[in-house]
């Protein structure tokens, strides 16, 4: 039975609550796989999108721009240069910012926003069109004329030091805006990337009903990718593994945002203790523990999902007492990682309490969690990094926010009796969204090995 998510009930989804999701992917003893889902053609995407698009346009902007204080936002880019906040505030289908494109937000004294395009070709709903066709001499007089007649005293631009996702307002473009601007208006100009930051981090209940669906994508092509269907030990490499999952996502039409990769472990290959990643690749023997990292993006929502496999020896039925363990070890390393979040927790105030309770519990552990939404690596709180389990200045210190998503990303390390107590890594990774109280797995996650026969 298809688990059939077409156009209209995406459309029809977008005004309704969200509801709990139960773990519909493979854990190890049952296999779906994508095949179960339909996933939208790349034409039929752009109706949901762009609605979800309206309605944060609509209602999220404006809590926005009031939260972080700024009375107008302008988006300035170049084709070939575009600025990386463009791309979510633009309908589809959107490819480039053709030529130069302008968009000016302004706050009104009811608080609503006035969405405005100063192009040369304009955008069309939602956005208003102030000024077409032309020459570039003439869009620069006109934008500056739109910003002056609305007499804004904080003008918010794309420029940062510190957060790439709101530094997207290029230099030669910002010394223009400053050329066709009266000189009293130039410290008007502040930087824009808290409201850029909240803009890019901050889901919708539309976004969050569509979440556990592109969640559940990306899982069940691992559970394929991690089943005989892919692999037959003794001949198939981590290297084939890792293309089955690139091509089967093109073969779907989901782009991915980084190459996926597979590794193993073994007995007699040594796991040591200050090795932050445990793995190597080649040929898939028996008795091998497989990991892999994957990320797509569908419906403009990116995930980031890692996951573990057993290669079963012949006589085995399920994966030894010690490996079981160690699974469940890092599921409760992830526990004690999302029992700590809280509203206005800095992500280094997290990781420093995720610290306390793993010591107490004596798990060996490493956390490096990040937020997810439009890409996958996304702006929010650091809590982590790989190579860092200390502070991490600025996005560390960012706060944590109701109705934000995670990729709840880090690995524990274990001695197996079964490999005379070597060291094994678990590595996990799985999309969650905080919801003021509590966080929730947007598709489950892995609680069992995938089993590999």
């Amino acid at each position: 039975m298809k688990l059939v998510l077409s156009a209209l009930a995406l459309a029809a989804s977008l005004t309704s609550p969200l509801a709990a999701k139960t773990d519909n992917v493979s854990q190890g003893r049952q296999l779906v796989t994508a095949d179960d889902y339909q996933v939208l053609s790349p034409r039929a995407r752009i109706a949901p999108e762009n609605r979800i698009l309206t309605e944060r346009l609509q209602n999220l902007l404006p809590q926005l721009m009031a939260e972080t204080e700024l009375d107008m936002w302008l988006v300035i880019n170049r084709e070939y240069a575009e600025d990386p906040v463009y791309f979510t505030l633009v309908p589809q289908p959107t490819f480039a910012a053709r030529r130069t494109t302008m968009l000016l937000f302004n706050r009104k004294a009811d608080g609503s926003i006035e969405k405005l395009s100063v192009n040369r070709y304009p955008l069309g709903a939602p956005y208003e069109s102030a000024w077409a066709g032309g020459n570039l001499e003439q869009q620069w007089q006109a934008l500056a004329a739109e910003i002056i007649k609305r007499t804004p005293e904080q003008i918010g631009i794309n420029v940062s030091e510190h957060w790439p996702v709101a530094d997207g307002l290029t230099s030669g473009l910002h010394q223009q805006l400053l050329k066709v601007l009266p000189t009293e208006y130039h410290n008007r100009l502040v930087p824009a990337e808290k409201l850029v930051v909240r803009w890019l981090e901050q889901r919708t209940a539309a976004e969050l009903e569509l979440y556990p669906q592109v969640v559940s994508l990306a899982r069940s092509v691992i559970a394929e990718a991690f089943s005989n269907k892919v692999i037959t030990p003794g001949v198939t490499t981590t290297d084939d593994v890792a293309w089955y999952i690139r091509e089967r996502f093109a073969q779907l039409d989901l782009p991915v945002w980084f190459m996926p990769y597979v590794n193993l472990q073994r007995p007699g290959v040594a796991c040591e203790a200050d090795n932050p990643f445990c793995g190597t690749s080649g040929i898939i023997q028996r008795g091998d523990v497989l990991h892999t990292d994957v990320g797509i993006c569908y419906l403009k929502l990116c995930t980031d999902t890692q996951e573990m496999a057993y290669v079963l020896q012949n006589g085995e039925t399920e994966a030894p007492a010690g490996l079981k363990a160690a699974l469940a070890t890092g599921s409760r390393w992830q526990d004690l990682l999302t029992g700590e979040f809280k509203t206005g927790r800095s992500g280094n105030e997290i990781l420093a309490a995720t610290h306390k309770a793993a010591a107490k519990a004596k798990i060996n552990h490493s956390t490096y969690t990040h937020a997810l939404g439009f890409v996958g690596h996304a702006p929010g709180p650091t809590i982590g990094m790989w190579d860092n389990q200390g502070p991490t200045p600025v996005q560390g210190d960012w706060p944590l926010y109701a109705n934000t998503a995670y990729a709840i990303e880090g690995n524990i390390k274990q001695a197996v009796p079964e490999w005379q107590q070597q060291l094994v890594q678990i590595k996990l990774e799985q999309s969650a969204y905080f919801d003021g109280k509590q966080v929730i797995y947007l598709a489950g996650r892995q609680t069992q090995w995938h089993l590999i026969r």
